[in-house]
């Protein structure tokens, strides 16, 4: 499946930062969400993932993501995710991601 080029922005929140993902997460997006979450983790408090817009994850997305949570957890960082469809929810869930992260329903339920 082919979709938006992945890129992301980060926006400040009071109890921490979130990471707007947009397009497709794949191999593609390793860079880009690595230099957000180093980006993201000069800031205190927990790190957010908005998944509303992005349109596809595949294996190597999901390593990419896996890549950042690891990254956290060397910093001994919180990092929560919402926007996630029922669809990518469950594989968050198959994959053991939702073990080393927080799933909120929406961004006012992380912060």
């Amino acid at each position: 499946m082919s979709g938006e080029e992945f890129r992301a922005s980060l926006k400040p929140t009071e109890k921490g930062v979130v990471i707007e993902l947009l397009g497709t997460v794949n191999r593609g997006a390793k860079e880009g969400m690595e230099a957000a979450y180093g980006e993201a983790s000069r800031s205190p408090g927990e790190i957010l993932l908005d998944f509303r817009n992005v349109d596809y994850i595949n294996s190597t997305g999901i390593a990419v993501i896996v890549g950042v949570l690891a990254m956290a957890r060397a910093e001994d960082r919180q990092v929560g995710a919402f926007g996630l469809s029922d669809h990518y929810k469950e594989v968050f869930e198959i994959t053991r991601l939702a073990d080393f992260m927080h799933i909120y329903e929406d961004a006012a339920a992380g912060n």
